[in-house]
């Protein structure tokens, strides 16, 4: 069973970035999906970025182009980098893989909270 967990949240003043880490544990199908979800106070968890097994990407909504996602060579690591963060931002962001076979996957997340 592969297990995903994530780094990198914390408190950021308006204004500034962060770089999310997302490691997989266990046998990643590097053909396959990651993303980064969030979910702020008060709403459904939403796309912040996505990135296929081709090293496409799709950004979400929230993203305004602040976001960039990307993966390692090895295909087991997923990073989101997040640029200009301000207040709406805060919440819990969370990664996940979509295996070739089963559901989706989810890490436990990691709290970004943007407040100066």
């Amino acid at each position: 069973q592969v297990q995903l967990v994530e780094s990198g949240g914390g408190l950021v003043q308006p204004g500034g970035s962060l770089r999310l880490s997302c490691a997989a544990n266990g046998s990643i199908a590097r053909t396959q999906f990651m993303g980064w979800f969030r979910q702020t106070p008060g709403n459904q968890r939403e796309l912040g970025a996505a990135i296929s097994g081709a090293d496409r990407t799709t950004s979400g909504p929230p993203a305004g182009g602040r976001f960039t996602i990307s993966r390692d060579n090895a295909k087991t690591a997923v990073y989101l980098q997040m640029n200009n963060l301000q207040p709406d931002d805060t919440g819990v962001y969370y990664c996940c893989y979509d295996p070739t076979i089963g559901g989706r996957i989810w890490g436990g997340g990691t709290q970004v909270t943007v407040s100066s």
